[in-house]
């Protein structure tokens, strides 16, 4: 049986009413053979059967399509109604009823809702029936449209059964990517970098000194390449990059540090920073820390070579903002929509190390914490990265 078969046949089963439908037509016809059929230009094959009359025919049997009359209903998209096939003036000498030895016979088109053609409802019987007078055609033509809807409904419900397995499936590999980073590579990361720092500690060696420090440089450049693939990949799982909220009466003097870290290692920079007075904000400082940093390396990374970056951080009416500022050529418009996205950056000549993931996960630690992460960029300010914290919504949260 063809996939798309053994599909169609599963679809057909699955609604509940089908059984009943072909009860009810047997019943009303008298006849004792009736199908759901799948047709299309090459086969005929039954999705579902009702057969009291030892016609043979199985769910998933199929007929030679240009041996039945659902061929002449199909090309026609119109009802084909016999009651008495050896008296028919139209198909008293057609092979169909002789092959299948039948005198009554009923099918009606079956559509799916867009218009296009799904296959039959049909029954027969080797015996006379009076349809034409009746009303099985409308009766039919009214279970056909239901089928119609429930072909539908059914296969849109299998479409999303398959994409909630797929993305259940996508989450675990995400997962065992992160938990792979988080053990298999941090682990030996660390070992090399400890005994990187222990080498350089406990046994100086002047020839040896300035490799080890390389080492130790480029273990610590790795160990942050992975953390910060851990938080975009904690970022896509949709439940966003973790923070731990507390009580910070020190945030400043974490903030501070960032700075001076940055400063250390770009002193031909100008850093300029005004930060605080404020209180106690609940938040998480490490997180806010690494936010700062990220910002900080883009603005030195984008920035003018020899324009200062201004750094304030303060409390105004209940909101905590955090701005980076540096000088340079703005920012196009058309990039600033996308500068959130996970590898994007402001294009340029210059070769630039890491993964472009600095500002998504500065945005996602933002949002972790119900704040906002904005940019606006242009010749008279320079490009201006605001983080606001709305300190009432941060403490109900």
């Amino acid at each position: 049986m063809r996939p798309s078969a053994a599909a169609d046949i599963a679809t057909i089963n699955r609604i509940s009413a089908v059984p009943a439908i072909l009860q009810v037509i047997t019943e009303m016809t008298g006849m004792r053979f009736a199908a759901v059929a799948r047709v299309t230009q090459q086969t005929w094959t039954a999705c579902a059967v009702r057969d009291n009359l030892g016609f043979g025919l199985n769910p998933g049997g199929e007929l030679d399509l240009v041996s039945t009359l659902c061929f002449d209903s199909m090309n026609s998209f119109l009802p084909i109604i016999i009651d008495k096939a050896s008296e028919d003036p139209v198909y008293q000498h057609h092979h169909t009823p002789k092959i299948y030895r039948f005198e009554s016979y009923i099918t009606i088109p079956v559509f799916r809702t867009d218009g296009g053609f799904f296959g039959t409802l049909c029954a027969l019987d080797p015996n006379p029936a009076n349809l034409k007078n009746s009303a099985i055609q409308s009766t039919m033509e009214s279970f056909s449209r239901l089928l119609s809807l429930q072909i539908e409904a059914e296969e849109n419900l299998q479409r999303a059964e398959t994409a909630l397995a797929q993305e259940r499936e996508n989450a675990e590999l995400r997962e065992q990517f992160i938990a792979v980073l988080g053990h298999d590579l941090r682990n030996p990361l660390f070992a090399i970098t400890t005994a990187a720092e222990r080498l350089l500690r406990k046994h100086p060696d002047p020839q040896t000194h300035s490799l080890v420090q390389h080492i130790k440089a480029c273990g610590d450049r790795a160990t942050q390449l992975v953390e910060e693939i851990l938080d975009f990949a904690r970022g896509q799982l949709g439940s966003g990059i973790p923070v731990t909220l507390h009580e910070c009466p020190n945030l400043n003097l974490m903030l501070e540090h960032v700075i001076s870290e940055v400063q250390h290692v770009n002193p031909e920079r100008q850093i300029h920073s005004i930060i605080g007075p404020f209180d106690t904000i609940k938040c998480d400082s490490n997180r806010l820390a690494q936010l700062l940093s990220n910002l900080l390396a883009n603005a030195i990374t984008h920035g003018s070579a020899t324009g200062p970056v201004l750094v304030t951080a303060l409390v105004r009416d209940q909101i905590f903002t955090l701005c980076v500022v540096n000088q340079g050529k703005p920012i196009a418009s058309d990039v600033l929509p996308h500068l959130f996205q996970p590898y994007s950056r402001p294009a340029n000549d210059t070769p630039q190390a890491g993964l472009g993931l600095g500002l998504y996960i500065a945005s996602q630690i933002a949002l972790s914490h119900h704040g906002q992460l904005s940019v606006v960029s242009n010749e008279q300010q320079g490009t201006i990265f605001t983080f606001t914290l709305p300190l009432f919504q941060n403490v109900e949260a």
